[in-house]
């Protein structure tokens, strides 16, 4: 009987892959062990395998090769399989945008994880979350021309369309039998492996977006606040805990606003250290 082995495609994570992989193969043969595995790949330590599942090891150039061969991975796979480790090892969130590009255009990928891939796209792009909030009020249009005319900066009717066949995808807008659009129960849920890089990439739109506004928006429809303060790294919890309060707050009253919804805003809420802790939290 052939090995029932997993497909690379269906994973982000190249290390719970490997344990799967071994999981499998060890069903399928249960003389098969890391030791077997470990000579498959040229290598000498009988606990890489285990190292590299755990977390404790990298793969080099050299190991990228061993274990690709030791797997019997066709070279489509195997290219995948270098893809999740460079994803993995990627060190700025510039590199590793890069390797989810190649990912993403992965047709076997997409089509083994094609929601999970367009929940990183909806975060990724500020445009995503706008469209969404812009479906609030009654007189919203799916049309893209009637959109992209709404939305500031302006955007073109191809990015609103495909902006909208993702929410619908999504189901984070649905569409009903008498034509209104409103919000639907879909939620956007990230793979943890890229949550902090969608995250990067919705912060880094919406603070684009603010830097515009200082200069496209007049000042009566912005407000900005800024302070700098010295407080001990201490209190950073608690500063944390009350950010989150007021932002609770806001969508309560945006929530809760009469007259409904008409038009959308973004609310920043960040701080950030601007010098290294002192010698103690008292000190500088």
């Amino acid at each position: 009987m052939a090995d029932d082995l997993p497909s690379v495609f269906a994973f982000l994570d190249y290390r719970a892959y490997l344990s799967e992989w071994f999981d499998a193969k060890k069903v399928a043969n249960p003389k098969f062990s890391h030791r077997a595995f470990v000579a498959r790949t040229g290598q000498r330590s009988p606990s890489l395998l285990s190292d590299v599942i755990a977390g404790r090891r990298n793969l080099t150039q050299a190991g990228i090769e061993g274990f690709q061969k030791a797997l019997s991975l066709g070279s489509t796979e195997a290219r995948f399989f270098r893809l999740l480790v460079q994803l993995d090892q990627a060190e700025t969130p510039t590199e590793k945008n890069a390797v989810w590009v190649d990912i993403m255009a992965s047709r076997r990928f997409r089509e083994a994880r094609r929601i999970e891939g367009d929940s990183v796209r909806y975060l990724s792009n500020w445009i995503h979350p706008a469209i969404r909030e812009l479906a609030n009020r009654d007189s919203f249009r799916d049309d893209p021309a009637w959109v992209a005319r709404q939305i500031r900066p302006r955007i073109t009717a191809r990015q609103a369309r495909q902006a909208l066949d993702l929410l619908f995808e999504l189901e984070l807008l649905v569409r009903h039998d008498d034509g209104r659009v409103s919000h639907g129960g879909g939620s956007v849920v990230t793979p943890h492996e890229l949550a902090g890089l969608a995250a990067y990439n919705y912060h880094q739109g919406m603070l684009e977006r603010a830097k515009q506004a200082l200069s496209d928006v007049q000042p009566q429809e912005r407000h900005f606040l800024a302070v700098t303060v010295s407080a001990p790294p201490s209190l950073v919890p608690t500063l944390k805990d009350e950010f989150n309060a007021f932002q609770e707050r806001i969508l309560e009253l945006c929530a809760n606003a009469e007259p409904p919804a008409g038009q959308v805003f973004q609310f920043n809420l960040n701080f950030f250290p601007l010098s290294t802790p002192g010698e103690d939290e008292g000190g500088t």
